[in-house]
């Protein structure tokens, strides 16, 4: 795994900081040699603060958007997922309701040597309630910390709408290893990322629905419940999209 630099940096490799190029970006022909144990960017002191205000949004920046049943991609099949950015640049996201195999946020914290191993049973409670995601088939070696804005670090913090953040720098998990973090987080591995006009083009052949954001939807235990909630959220029954969907 691999956490990226400032928003808007790159790192020593080249890799795009989220809202890149997904195609120049895609894990499949990314090198093979990226690094297993993640790096980050050293950051500046975090400070309990409001994100600025504001920020240009674009049309689906803090929504949340919904796989049809029919997606053709089953690597999005039933997602959920938050839009960080979305702009006539493209878009990016964060898948939120679907869990990374074989690892907890307290392993990470071990791997990454913000904890040490002894030392990880007495993570505060928070800490151990911080879901470890796969964010997306882009970059899935980089890391992302979704998370309520009651934590905000200047320069690496990316304000996405009001009481939502993104923050991916090494700062972030010690504050949250300390007890210092924000009260809601998620981990994500990885991202969802959409070329210029291409996420507009799905939504209108009917890959993808979308709907308002809410704290359950991103932050929520229930991870495997988020798609029911967000078709009900909009008022959707399953059954009856999926035999509209078959007929189509």
């Amino acid at each position: 795994m691999k956490f990226g630099r400032k928003p808007g940096q790159q790192d020593d490799d080249g890799a795009p900081s989220p809202g890149g190029d997904p195609e120049t970006s895609n894990p499949e022909t990314s090198n093979p040699e990226t690094p297993k144990r993640a790096s980050f960017a050293p950051g500046k002191s975090a400070r309990s603060k409001s994100p600025r205000k504001g920020v240009k949004r674009g049309y689906l920046d803090g929504q949340m958007l919904i796989a049809m049943p029919a997606m053709g991609d089953d690597r999005f099949a039933r997602s959920v997922i938050y839009v960080c950015a979305h702009s006539t640049e493209g878009a990016m996201g964060i898948i939120v309701n679907q869990p990374a195999a074989n690892i907890s946020f307290r392993d990470l914290l071990v791997q990454l040597e913000v904890v040490r191993s002894d030392a990880a049973i007495q993570l505060p409670p928070k800490a151990h309630g911080v879901k470890v995601l796969k964010g997306g088939p882009v970059d899935t070696q980089r890391g992302f910390v979704l998370h309520s804005s009651d934590f905000f670090i200047d320069n690496s913090t990316l304000p996405i709408d009001e009481g939502i953040c993104l923050t991916a720098t090494l700062d972030i998990l010690k504050a949250i290893a300390r007890g210092d973090g924000p009260h809601s987080a998620i981990l994500a591995l990885g991202y969802a990322g959409w070329a210029p006009g291409q996420l507009e083009n799905e939504i209108q052949h009917n890959g993808w629905l979308h709907c308002s954001a809410d704290a359950e939807l991103i932050f929520g235990q229930d991870t495997g419940g988020k798609y029911d909630k967000a078709l009900k959220k909009i008022g959707i029954d399953l059954g009856m999209l999926s035999t509209e969907a078959g007929h189509a």
